[in-house]
């Protein structure tokens, strides 16, 4: 038998990767990439000229037999995305749970994962919290403000540069104007920043300075 590799990739600064992963990503068989030319770019910088498939959320469902089945068949594979840590919000877990049913080994190497920098500089409690990812672009959206706005655990988002006013305005919506809110930008690049406040002067600001780049959103829990 072989074994699955989840292997974390930078989110930003190419010298967060560590130097397991470096020697994986050389030794395996096969890298599942979710973008094969965003993740060309970090395996050349590496010099790492393992073979590579791509596997996204368009195609993981037609490809996770096949997978399995090279891996029983005793190939070694590592999963990628284009940054972070596979199955965070990205492809990932329909291939570790099809391994896992089959009595398959899966190795998870630790690495870079963007909420984790976001919530501990945040300055909100992070011994209790809560990750929710990307909220719902329209059905189930309010249902889930909703539910969330009597958590009282900190709260994690990932958001888009295009969206974040339109969520910060429902968190002024739905949480109310006062709630502690702390947005981290571009994390581990040179235009990192993060923008703390309540949720109407994190809205103010950003409406007057739109953003761009990744997004995590850290907002305190309710009171």
């Amino acid at each position: 038998m072989g074994k699955l590799y989840l292997v974390p990739t930078p989110i930003g600064n190419l010298e967060d990767i560590t130097f397991r992963a470096i020697k994986v990503l050389k030794e395996v068989d096969l890298i599942l990439a979710e973008d094969t030319r965003t993740s060309g770019k970090l395996l050349h910088h590496f010099e790492i000229d393992t073979q590579m498939h791509s596997h996204h959320m368009h195609n993981e469902h037609k490809t996770v037999d096949g997978i399995v089945k090279r891996i029983q068949a005793g190939e070694n594979i590592a999963l990628i995305s284009d940054a972070g840590t596979p199955a965070i919000s990205d492809p990932g877990f329909l291939l570790t749970r099809a391994c896992v049913e089959n009595n398959l080994e899966v190795d998870c190497l630790p690495g870079a994962t963007a909420f984790v920098p976001a919530l501990v500089n945040s300055g909100l409690p992070n011994d209790k919290f809560v990750f929710e990812g990307f909220l719902p672009v329209k059905k189930g959206r309010q249902t889930r403000l909703k539910l969330l706005a009597e958590e009282t655990r900190t709260i994690i988002f990932y958001e888009s540069p295009h969206k974040l006013i339109k969520t910060l305005g429902h968190f002024v919506e739905y949480f109310g104007t006062d709630r502690p809110v702390s947005v981290s930008r571009e994390l581990t690049k040179m235009f990192e920043e993060t923008i703390r406040g309540t949720a109407q002067e994190v809205l103010e600001h950003y409406t007057a300075k739109p953003p761009k780049g990744e997004i995590v959103i850290i907002v305190g829990g309710k009171k």
